[in-house]
C-alpha cells in the first residue's frame, strides 16, 4: 500500500522554561508530556501553562507552544487545588443532602467558601459528616475529567437537575458557544478550571465553619449556608496555617472585646458598635492622639453634617454611582437626604465657603467624621467591617507647586505614627492610572510623578499597582504587618482631580486669576473602629500604657485598706492617670491574676504596711516588681509611663 494512505503524525514542538525544545506527536496530552520530564514532575503535576494560559493536563497538543508544568510545589497550584477541592465538597454535600442547591464558590487567601441553599441550616455535626465523606471520595484517587459542551446544553442539564443558581451563573457567561463541565465519578459541576487530574492532590484540607449568607450580598434574597474551607498543597502547609489560626483566634478582637468588656454588637443594630465605657475610653484616646499629631502638623479641625441633601451627592457623583451603598431618607416635604458615606463633599463645601487666595494655601482640614455605608450583612466582621464608622479624614487643598511637599509631609507623618504603634514593617503601594479615568495624560504624568518624587525624597521603597488607581487620580496605600505576620491595608493618600472640577473649586493665584486647587485625600487610621480591632489583635490586648482604658488598678490586701486605696487612686487621677480600685474580699493572688488577664499595665498593691508608710508596691502586668514607693514617687513614675507619646518617640 502507498505510504500516502498513512500520513505521519504532525510533530509539535514545545519550548520549556529553560529554553530547551522537545518534540511530540500531535494529539499527545500534556499529562503524557509530564511523563517524559521525569517521575518527580509527572507525579506532582497538577496543570500547565500553555503560551501563558493555565490549562488542564488532559489538553491535547495541536500546535507549537511554550509550556510550563505547574506542580504542587508551585504557588500557582494552590488555586487549582482549591477549585478541585470545592468540586469534591459539592459532591459530598449533594450526596449527603440531595435536596441542596449549589450556588457558587469564592476563593480566598487560605482556601474558599462554597454557598448552598438548604431548608435546614447545617450544624457542626453536619460539617463532620461532610468532611468524612470528602476524605472517602478523595481516597479513591479517581480522575477529574473535563467535558466541553454547548452552553445551552449545560443550562438544560442543570435545569433538569433543579439547580437554578448554576443556571443563573451560566446565563452570565458571555461566550455563547461552549463551557466546561467537570466530572468526578458520577458527579458533575460547573465552575472555572482547570482542575487537578486526580483527587490524590486534595488530601490537605479542613472544613472550618458554616455561616449564613445572602446570594451576592442581597439581604432581600433567601439566606444561604456558607461553608468555609482551608485547603493546601501539603500537610506541612495545612498544619502551619492551622497553628497560626489558633494563635490568631486567641488574638481575635471580638474575643478580646468580650473578655476586656470593650464593646458588643446586637442583631437589631447590624454593623453598629455598642461601645462600653472602657472601649469608648480607648476610642477617645486614639482621637486625642491623632488630634495632637494634627495640631503639630498644621491641620485645622472641622466638622460637617451627617445628613445632606441629594443635590450635593448628585454633584459629587455618589448618588449615581454609590447609591446602593447609601442610607437614604425621604422627608415629608419631599426632600431626599442621605447619611454621608464619606466626608469629602463636606470638606469641599467648607473650602468653597468664601474666596480663597494662593496665600491661604495649603489648607489642611481634618475631621473625625462618622460615615455610613450599607455593607452586605455577610461581609460584616466585628470592628473590621461595620456599617457606621469614624474616619480620621483630612483633605489638603494646595497649588500644583505644593503637591510634592505636602505628600512628603504626609509620608513622614503616617510612617512615624505607624511606628509609634509598633508597626515597623510598612509596605507602600503606588496605584497608577486605570483604563477608565478622567483627566489628561499630562495631568496623570504630573500627579504620579509628584507621588514618586515624594517617595524618593523620603528615601522610601514602594511597589507599583499598575492600573489600580481611582478613576479620579493616583493613590498611595499603606499596608501594615502585625506581630504575627498578617498584612492590613490601612492608610491612603489620594490625589483627586474629580471633586475640584465637579464643585468648580477655585482660588485666586498670584496674577489675580481663578485657578483650580489640587485636592489630596488622606486617612491614616482609616476607620478608627477597624484600627482599634487591628491594634487589639496586634498587641493581643496588651495595649501600650498610654492607650489602655485602665492604666492602673489599686489592689487591697484586705478590706481594711479600702479608704487608703481610694486615697491612692485619687493621687493617681490627679496626675491624669486612669485608675480603678479592686476592693473585693478575695485573695490577693486571685486579684493580681485577674488584673493581669485584664491587661492592666500597672498594679498598686496596698496592705497594712503600705498604708502605715504611705506607700504602694508597684507591679506591671508582666510580673515585674518595680518596688515599694512613696505615693508621690509612684504617681510621678506612672504618669511618665502612661503619657501620650511625643512625635519623636517610637514603639518597639
Amino acid at each position: 500500500m502507498s505510504e500516502a494512505l498513512y500520513p505521519s503524525p504532525k510533530t509539535i514542538s514545545l519550548t520549556l522554561p529553560d529554553g530547551s525544545r522537545r518534540d511530540f506527536a500531535e494529539g499527545k496530552t500534556l499529562f503524557e508530556v509530564t511523563e517524559t520530564l521525569g517521575k518527580t514532575v509527572s507525579e506532582s503535576a497538577v496543570a500547565a501553562e500553555l503560551n501563558g494560559n493555565t490549562v488542564d493536563l488532559s489538553l491535547t497538543l495541536a500546535e507549537d507552544a511554550q509550556v510550563n508544568i505547574i506542580t504542587l510545589h508551585d504557588k500557582e497550584a494552590l488555586e487549582i487545588i482549591r477549585l478541585s477541592s470545592a468540586l469534591v465538597l459539592g459532591q459530598a454535600v449533594k450526596e449527603l443532602y440531595p435536596d441542596v442547591r449549589r450556588v457558587e464558590v469564592v476563593l480566598n487567601e487560605h482556601g474558599y467558601h462554597y454557598d448552598f441553599q438548604i431548608k435546614t441550616p447545617f450544624t457542626t455535626a453536619d460539617l463532620v459528616r461532610i468532611e468524612q465523606r470528602m476524605l472517602q471520595l478523595i481516597s479513591h484517587e479517581a480522575a477529574i475529567v473535563t467535558e466541553k459542551v454547548k452552553r445551552s446544553e449545560a443550562i438544560a442539564w442543570f435545569e433538569a437537575q433543579n439547580e437554578p443558581y448554576k443556571v443563573s451563573a451560566l446565563d452570565q457567561v458571555t461566550d455563547d458557544a461552549f463551557v466546561h463541565l467537570w466530572h468526578h465519578q458520577d458527579y458533575v459541576d460547573e465552575f472555572p478550571g482547570p482542575h487537578v487530574p486526580n483527587t490524590r492532590f486534595l488530601k490537605h484540607f479542613k472544613l472550618l465553619s458554616v455561616a449564613g449568607a445572602y446570594w451576592r450580598g442581597d439581604a432581600s434574597k433567601e439566606q444561604l449556608q456558607r461553608i468555609h474551607v482551608t485547603t493546601w498543597a501539603t500537610s506541612t502547609q495545612l498544619l502551619g496555617w492551622l497553628e497560626s489560626r489558633a494563635v490568631a483566634e486567641q488574638r481575635d478582637h471580638r474575643k478580646l472585646g468580650r473578655d476586656l468588656d470593650l464593646f458588643h454588637f446586637q442583631e437589631n443594630a447590624p454593623g453598629a458598635v455598642f461601645w462600653h465605657p472602657h472601649g469608648w475610653t480607648l476610642f477617645q484616646q486614639l482621637i486625642r492622639y491623632m488630634r495632637l499629631r494634627h495640631d503639630e502638623a498644621g491641620y485645622v479641625e472641622v466638622n460637617t453634617p451627617d445628613v445632606m441633601d441629594r443635590t450635593l451627592w448628585e454633584i459629587s457623583g455618589h448618588w449615581d454611582n454609590y447609591r446602593d451603598n447609601m442610607f437614604t431618607i425621604q422627608t415629608e416635604d419631599g426632600r431626599s437626604l442621605a447619611l454621608k458615606p464619606m466626608n469629602c463633599p463636606g470638606a469641599v463645601a467648607l473650602f468653597n465657603h468664601g474666596m480663597k487666595s494662593y496665600r491661604d494655601l495649603p489648607i489642611r482640614m481634618s475631621e473625625f467624621g462618622k460615615v455610613h455605608r450599607y455593607e452586605p450583612s455577610g461581609s460584616l466582621h466585628g470592628l473590621l467591617r461595620v456599617r457606621h464608622f469614624t474616619q480620621d479624614d483630612a483633605h489638603i487643598f494646595c497649588t500644583d507647586q505644593q503637591v510634592e511637599a505636602e505628600c512628603r509631609k504626609i509620608l513622614s507623618l503616617v510612617l512615624n505614627i505607624y511606628h509609634q504603634f509598633g508597626f515597623q514593617d510598612v509596605a507602600i503601594k503606588l496605584s497608577t492610572r486605570p483604563e477608565k479615568r478622567i483627566g489628561s495624560d499630562d495631568e496623570w504624568d504630573r500627579l504620579e510623578g509628584a507621588l514618586e518624587a515624594s517617595l524618593m525624597a523620603e528615601n522610601l521603597e514602594w511597589s507599583v499597582n499598575p492600573g489600580e488607581g481611582a478613576f479620579y487620580g493616583p493613590k498611595l496605600e499603606f499596608v501594615l504587618r502585625d506581630a504575627i505576620g498578617r498584612d492590613w491595608q490601612c492608610g491612603t493618600l489620594q490625589v483627586d482631580m474629580n471633586l475640584p472640577a465637579r464643585f468648580e473649586m477655585s482660588y485666586v493665584d498670584e496674577e489675580g486669576c481663578l485657578k483650580r486647587p489640587v485636592m489630596l485625600h488622606r486617612a491614616l487610621f482609616g476607620s478608627l473602629e477597624r484600627f482599634t480591632g487591628i491594634l487589639l489583635e496586634h498587641y493581643a490586648g496588651k495595649l501600650p500604657a498610654w492607650l489602655s482604658p485602665v492604666q492602673v488598678v489599686v489592689i487591697t490586701v484586705s478590706g481594711q485598706q479600702s479608704d487608703y486605696a481610694h486615697q491612692v487612686a485619687a493621687s493617681m487621677r490627679q496626675r491624669g492617670i486612669r485608675c480603678e480600685c479592686d476592693l473585693r474580699n478575695e485573695k490577693i493572688g486571685l486579684k493580681i491574676r485577674e488584673a493581669t488577664l485584664s491587661r492592666v499595665p500597672f498594679m498598686l498593691i496596698v496592705g497594712a504596711k503600705e498604708e502605715a508608710d504611705q506607700r504602694a508596691t508597684v507591679r506591671d502586668r508582666n510580673g515585674g516588681n518595680m518596688g515599694t514607693l512613696l505615693l508621690d514617687e509612684a504617681a510621678e513614675m506612672l504618669a511618665l509611663c502612661c503619657q501620650l507619646p511625643s512625635k519623636e518617640s517610637v514603639s518597639h
